[in-house]
């Protein structure tokens, strides 16, 4: 039996809330990227790693050492990182004269791999080179994509649903016009598919609404999609059911008109007005004349015999 597959139990109340955090859950926590080199990854593949981990913090683990594995043909390695680091992301960087500044990027369900495809880098202009202001560590990106292909091929609609996994970042509750500083943008084109990321500056316009510009921040991928290992459409399904504790409860006699008006039926029982009770007033007393009138019209209860 592998060493993370037994049954563990805490023997300190540190390893207690280690394992606690790792149960599930009905809301997930924020999905964690491991960043991997492969052993012959040279110097394009590591800085792409080294900017999209900066990218990706706090949200990530960049492995610096080099590991020997080819995700394609043998996965167990990507699981076995994946249960070490609690990571459902990953990207794997390689290079080599058949397949050159390679990366492949996937997402795991279970521990197993779901998804990978590879992309080759084409052009990359990195972090440094671009002599902008940047973006604080953790702000959560505004993602565009452009290119009818994303909603017709379906490896590019994998790949957009993969990116939007990897780059998403923590659901929040609200948001602040100035916290929508950052952009990353893709846009797929004649094969090709072309990674931006700006920074979003606030003008001053002359009224309430400020005028938007965006500054090239890096980094700047131009990428090609190469292989893919998809999920099947059965495990793809399962791995997006939801636990019925998040499903929301059907209302029932409630409906809702065209305007949006929401419109209730109550069904309630037939009731006595006469024996309404009402607010208690002083001049609502009955007098003593009246109760008299009363007792005398009511009939006597009859005797048993």
């Amino acid at each position: 039996m592998d060493a993370l597959d037994r049954v563990v139990k805490p023997k300190t109340k540190r390893a207690k809330r280690f394992l606690k955090k790792r149960e599930p859950k009905l809301n997930e926590n924020t999905k964690n990227a491991m960043l991997i080199k492969g052993g012959n990854a040279n110097l394009t593949v590591t800085e792409v790693l080294k900017d999209i981990y900066a990218v990706k913090k706090p949200f990530a683990v960049l492995y610096k050492r080099k590991n020997i594995t080819r995700p394609f043909e043998d996965q167990t390695s990507l699981e076995f990182f994946s249960k070490k680091s609690d990571c459902s992301l990953f990207l794997f960087g390689s290079h080599n004269k058949k397949r050159p500044n390679n990366l492949i990027i996937g997402r795991m369900f279970d521990y197993h791999v779901l998804d990978m495809i590879e992309l080759g880098v084409e052009k990359f202009v990195s972090l440094k080179d671009i002599k902008n202001s940047k973006c604080p560590e953790g702000t959560k990106p505004m993602l565009i994509f452009a290119g009818d292909v994303f909603d017709v091929n379906e490896e590019y609609r994998r790949l957009k649903s993969l990116l939007i996994d990897f780059f998403r970042g923590p659901t929040v509750p609200s948001i602040r016009l100035a916290g929508l500083e950052y952009v990353l943008h893709f846009t797929a084109v004649d094969g090709k598919i072309y990674m931006r990321s700006y920074k979003v500056l606030l003008k001053k316009s002359g009224c309430k609404i400020p005028r938007i510009e965006l500054e090239e921040m890096g980094p700047s991928l131009d990428l090609v999609i190469r292989r893919t290992h998809l999920a099947s459409d059965d495990l793809y399904k399962l791995s997006l059911k939801q636990p019925k504790g998040l499903k929301p409860k059907k209302k029932k006699n409630i409906s809702h008109d065209v305007f949006g008006t929401t419109y209730g039926r109550i069904h309630m029982q037939k009731q006595d007005l006469s024996k309404l009770q009402t607010r208690k007033m002083k001049g609502l007393k009955k007098r003593p004349a009246e109760k008299s009138a009363e007792d005398v019209g009511a009939t006597p209860k009859k005797s048993k015999s």
